[in-house]
């Protein structure tokens, strides 16, 4: 597959602050590219310098092996974190709206269709529920039928129905071909939406590949997850690292078998016993750490 970004040693500097360092990075056509992070670490900084929203202090930006011009402009499509709407606007009109922006686009009543705004076309903005809302800033984004589309956190706030609505209409919008770049704190998220992801961390790439190949990298165990009442026994006197929760306990394990053995030789139960493989937020924690970040 050929690159439709590339970005090359992108570098952002403040006043006493690096907010990007040096990252570089292509991202496929068709495919969907996540940048993963906690608070700070520079991922919304990133994605407004590849939209073209702000200048970065040195690095380049290739859109389909030129410099970001106006193809760039006239063929992005672009969520952001935080978008005001017009009030006593209805979604309808907020459509048209946008869509004049642009000599071509989007045939708005398969947009319509799309993003599943049939039954919302007449109510005012205001009125929108999260999902809804989100919904329509997707088609605004939408409206100018973009080859490359950005995604900054988009189902921040929304409630794990409308999530999984929104990761539907992501994956539409993959079929089509359209490369799309994602940042996101859901690791659920990243995980079926992204081909390739990138966690960041003080404004560098600590980890970039695929997610399944990440995974495999990182570890080699697996996770046994226990309640707490249920494990009786000194965590100092098994030969696994075990983390305590309040409810819970985690142990990691080679092999599952022999683990479950010497639990059972311990006495301990396992009717509530649950097995699970590594996942993305226990990589994210690995490579991140705990600290909560302001």
């Amino acid at each position: 597959m050929s690159a439709v970004l590339e970005v090359r040693n992108l570098v952002k500097e403040y006043p006493g602050l690096t907010a990007v360092a040096g990252i570089s990075f292509s991202v496929d056509e068709g495919s969907c590219f996540g940048m993963l992070g906690p608070n700070g670490a520079g991922k919304t900084t990133a994605m407004e310098i590849m939209e073209g929203i702000r200048s970065a202090s040195s690095g380049e930006i290739l859109y389909r092996g030129k410099p970001i011009g106006a193809d760039f402009r006239n063929e992005a499509g672009m969520q952001f974190q935080s978008t005001a709407l017009q009030d006593h606007l209805t979604v309808r009109e907020s459509l048209q709206l946008f869509r004049g922006f642009y000599k071509h686009g989007a045939d708005l009543d398969e947009l319509i269709e799309t993003c599943s705004l049939e039954q919302l076309l007449n109510r005012d903005n205001r009125k929108l529920s999260g999902g809804q809302r989100q919904r329509l800033l997707l088609a605004i984004a939408l409206v100018n039928d973009p080859k490359i589309l950005f995604l900054d956190e988009p189902t921040t706030g929304l409630d794990p129905q409308a999530r999984r609505n929104f990761w539907d209409l992501i994956e539409k919008i993959k079929q089509r071909r359209t490369t799309v770049l994602l940042t996101t704190h859901y690791m659920d998220e990243a995980y079926i939406l992204c081909d390739t992801i990138a966690i960041m961390d003080h404004g560098k790439f600590i980890a970039h590949g695929s997610p399944e190949s990440l995974l495999k990298e990182h570890f080699s165990d697996v996770i046994i997850e226990l309640p707490r009442e249920d494990f009786r026994v000194p965590p100092a006197s098994l030969p696994w690292t075990i983390h305590e929760k309040i409810d819970s306990v985690e142990i990691s394990v080679a092999s599952v078998s022999e683990a479950l053995a010497k639990l059972l030789e311990l006495g301990v139960g396992i009717d509530r016993i649950r097995i699970r493989p590594r996942n993305l937020e226990d990589l994210f924690l690995e490579l991140t750490g705990t600290e909560l970040r302001a």
